[in-house]
């Protein structure tokens, strides 16, 4: 589609001394000439070819070689760019390369070479072969400045362009990385067995920072944040409490502020058009045999927004930019899995390489991709596996469940009893699971940062907000709610659109009137809501039925929906009564799995629970029971 046209002065340059090099303590300190070099540091046995980034006052100059006797690293080849100032160096690294400190020599005709030193790790044992998040896990969603102020000192820095305003609905509010770990021990007991965070890396917009998805520097902690050492501690934390990470990442786009931005390494290491554009969401054309070119263009090309440079991943040195960097962050921060913003926005191909890469050096990590559509069928593409018509394979695990989404959505607040309102909605979209590659690799959800809160989709209704944590609990897939979800926490003002629907966590801040991370200062409607969802998910956590279990589901035109989740030893009937008035459960109806289901237990009460014909159910609300077949 877009094509790259790579000058000459880009071709490789081999490095070929004829003589050793020189010892490092010969040759004088970089000094500040190479001004970054990315990755920061690589490690021994990784698949992943590296190629260093290498930017400085006229770098590309300089032939590079690597000091002293080292047979475990060496230089392979030098690639120039468009710009003199970044130079690419591709590094062997010896399978047995001995792990420590290796120094890299810069020399030019007519200068005196200098020296950076790089750092050569050993790997975790068995970093390889770790394990990512499954249909085992719930993912609790934080968005960090808007969770918790563990450390208020660092609300505004001195090398950020935008400071602290927590009045202000689209400003920073304060919340970071300590605040999270503070607070992991309350996730935790929420049920949740992995976080995923909104991004954390350096976001130096002038305005609207707080979000994140508008990139400044690919390897750096936003220092209202933290630091990447504090990172690294929370990721350990984590772990501590059984906790996996789940790190969000952005490849579609940097942000304007970004270093590269004022000096780009390529002219097409950004889509550049005559005037603005900006992308016009039509993710069918990625998949429709009747969209123009030009169309597609647009969509994959286009700028996010005015602040978000569109990245050209047909470019292959940043293509294979991006896969280091998801690589490094996982082997360096010790990361279980990652979310992918905006996946349909980039260029296809070179995405299902990068996923394809990551996965090469990470078989078992997971990788869930944000592909925003109610078009069942075009979600379903977007998935690895799935059989495409065109051949396409994205090789990208999981995706999120958007068409389920919004029929929650659309189903929980309605008192309809008309056919096609209401929970059949839910039915309805589960009855199309034949379209997709793998169920369990979806990820499920009523609620994220982008959309409206559950609390303001049911009016407030505690009952309907239960509703939503029985079918995120049970129903097939990945299960992650928004952070307060579970307390009830609706906008602040819908009006303001984000900036009212980031609301901050009651108690995150030093003097907040209420703190909702006790139990004591949580209204009854609070408490209500937060014991159903603990005890929903906690119970979840053992039960393989729901993990992997299949589903048998029974149509009803009374805003009602039923289900079975089942294996060959165990079976969770679910019935869902979305109507005003008390229901009766037709159990014969559903004689075609109930052969042998007597004695259940309630999953909510704890108590026995044996369900027949005459067993009812009140409004808005969900009898959930557990069987031995």
């Amino acid at each position: 589609m877009k094509k790259i046209f790579i000058s000459l002065a880009a071709m490789s340059l081999v490095s070929c001394f004829s003589s050793p090099a020189p010892a490092s303590d010969a040759v004088a300190d970089n000094d500040g000439r190479v001004v970054r070099m990315e990755p920061l540091s690589w490690w021994t046995g990784m698949r992943t070819p590296l190629q260093l980034l290498v930017y400085g006052p006229d770098i590309s100059a300089c032939e590079v070689e690597v000091a002293g006797d080292c047979p475990g690293l060496s230089v392979a080849g030098t690639h120039r760019a468009d710009s003199p100032n970044y130079l690419f160096v591709d590094v062997k690294v010896d399978p047995k390369a001995e792990p420590g400190t290796y120094y890299f020599i810069f020399s030019r005709e007519g200068a005196e070479p200098f020296k950076v030193p790089y750092e050569i790790a050993a790997r975790r044992e068995g970093s390889r072969e770790r394990e990512s998040f499954t249909t085992a896990d719930m993912i609790y969603l934080v968005m960090p400045d808007r969770f918790a102020d563990g450390d208020p000192s660092i609300d505004s820095t001195d090398d950020t362009a935008e400071k602290a305003a927590r009045s202000e609905f689209f400003g920073r509010h304060g919340g970071d990385l300590q605040g999270m770990i503070d607070h992991l021990d309350y996730i935790a007991s929420v049920g949740a067995t992995t976080v995923w965070s909104t991004p954390l890396l350096l976001d130096d917009e002038p305005v609207q920072s707080y979000h994140g998805y508008a990139c400044g520097d690919y390897y750096r902690i936003d220092p209202r944040f933290g630091t990447n050492e504090l990172y690294r501690t929370y990721v350990a934390e984590c772990h501590k409490r059984d906790l996996k990470v789940v790190m969000d990442i952005v490849t579609n786009h940097c942000g304007i502020s970004h270093w590269w931005m004022k000096d780009l390494p390529f002219a097409d290491w950004v889509h550049r058009f005559p005037e603005f554009t900006r992308t016009n969401n039509l993710f069918s054309a990625n998949m429709d045999p009747n969209a123009s070119q030009y169309d597609l263009h647009v969509q994959e090309s286009g700028w996010f927004d005015t602040s978000m440079p569109d990245m050209n991943l047909d470019n292959p040195y940043l293509l294979h930019y991006f896969k280091q960097w998801a690589v490094w962050w996982i082997e360096w921060a010790d990361l279980d899995g990652l979310r992918v913003d905006t996946y349909p926005y980039n260029e296809k191909a070179p995405m299902s390489s990068w996923c394809e890469a990551v996965r090469a050096e990470y078989p078992n990590i997971n990788i869930v991709g944000e592909c925003w559509t109610g078009s069942i069928p075009q979600l379903a593409y977007w998935q690895g596996g799935n059989p495409n018509r065109d051949g396409f394979d994205s090789h990208l695990p999981s995706i999120m469940d958007f068409p389920l989404r919004d029929a929650i959505c659309s189903a929980l607040p309605s008192d309809s009893l008309r056919w096609g309102e209401g929970m059949i909605r839910v039915y309805e979209t589960l009855s199309h699971d034949f379209v997709y590659h793998d169920l369990s690799k979806m990820m499920i959800f009523a609620g994220n940062h982008d959309t409206e809160r559950i609390g303001d989709i049911v009016r407030k209704n505690p009952d309907r907000a239960k509703l939503s944590m029985a079918l995120l609990a049970t129903m097939r897939g990945i299960p992650q709610i928004l952070y307060g979800e579970e307390l009830m926490l609706t906008s602040a003002d819908l009006s303001q659109g984000h900036g009212g629907l980031r609301v901050d966590f009651p108690g995150g801040w030093a003097g907040d009137p209420v703190n909702l991370f006790d139990p004591d200062q949580r209204d009854p409607v609070q408490r209500g809501v937060f014991d159903y969802t603990q005890r929903l998910f906690q119970w979840r956590k053992t039960k393989p039925v729901i993990h992997h279990g299949r589903t048998l589901h029974f149509a009803d035109r009374a805003n009602t929906y039923a289900y079975f989740r089942y294996d060959d030893t165990d079976a969770v009937f679910v019935f869902v009564n979305n109507s005003r008035g008390r229901k009766t459960v037709p159990w014969s109806h559903y004689a075609e799995i109930t052969e042998g289901l007597h004695d259940g237990r309630d999953v909510v009460t704890g108590e026995p629970c044996t369900v027949s014909d005459t067993t009812t159910v009140a409004g808005r609300s969900a009898l959930i029971v557990e069987f031995r077949r």
